[in-house]
């Protein structure tokens, strides 16, 4: 019976620190690649920072939609396309803390901009959130094909897993690009006007949170 016992014990213990390991390189595995210089180190960080700045300021735009139009038709497909956004926010959250970088310190400003933004274009009704998600989804989709250009040029096999994340995010971008203007974007009056406006915001946005 001892012998039984010790036994299971050794498997029990087995499993234990096999499950433990499992855990531990879970939790050290990231998709960023640890910097080979201070150059590398740099660059990573500034990408980062932006692409978390733009889920960050996307999750605020579709809140303030939500708040105009949460009850309405439209609604569910906001919360679709939020939840989306969501996914990308709290990845994003988990590479800026497996790499300790820091986030841009506009995170404020972005949290009351885009929220304003959102629901002020969602004052306009249907057509107005619309175009403010196609100005905005194309813009970071135009952010994130500028990024995978410098990683396949850079390296990449070295930023595989990188890449990955960043066209999945791109995709679902697109998709809701395409979103926008399937439900009527275009017929907002001043549509180009508007448009061109929030995609300005949306450049200017990107080159500060690089930086600060």
């Amino acid at each position: 019976v001892a012998q039984c016992c010790c036994t299971v014990a050794c498997c029990i213990l087995r499993v234990c620190t096999a499950d433990s390991c499992l855990q531990n390189s879970a939790r050290a595995y990231s998709v960023v690649p640890a910097p080979r210089d201070s150059a590398e180190k740099e660059m990573m960080h500034r990408m980062l920072r932006v692409d978390h700045a733009g889920e960050y300021g996307a999750n605020r735009i579709y809140a303030g939609q939500m708040a105009v139009l949460g009850r309405s038709r439209t609604g569910p497909l906001i919360q679709q396309m939020w939840d989306q956004e969501k996914k990308h926010l709290s990845k994003f959250n988990e590479i800026l803390a497996e790499n300790r970088v820091r986030p841009t310190a506009l995170l404020p400003l972005w949290n009351l901009a885009g929220f304003v933004l959102g629901a002020s274009t969602a004052l306009l009704g249907k057509e107005g959130a619309m175009a403010c998600t196609v100005a905005v989804e194309e813009s970071i989709s135009e952010h994130y094909n500028s990024q995978i250009r410098a990683l396949m040029e850079s390296d990449p096999e070295r930023y595989t897993e990188l890449l990955q994340v960043i066209k999945e995010f791109r995709d679902d971008e697109m998709d809701h690009h395409d979103t926008g203007l399937e439900h009527d974007a275009e017929s907002l009056p001043g549509y180009w006007l508007l448009k061109n406006a929030i995609q300005l915001g949306c450049k200017a946005a990107i080159y500060v949170s690089q930086r600060v």
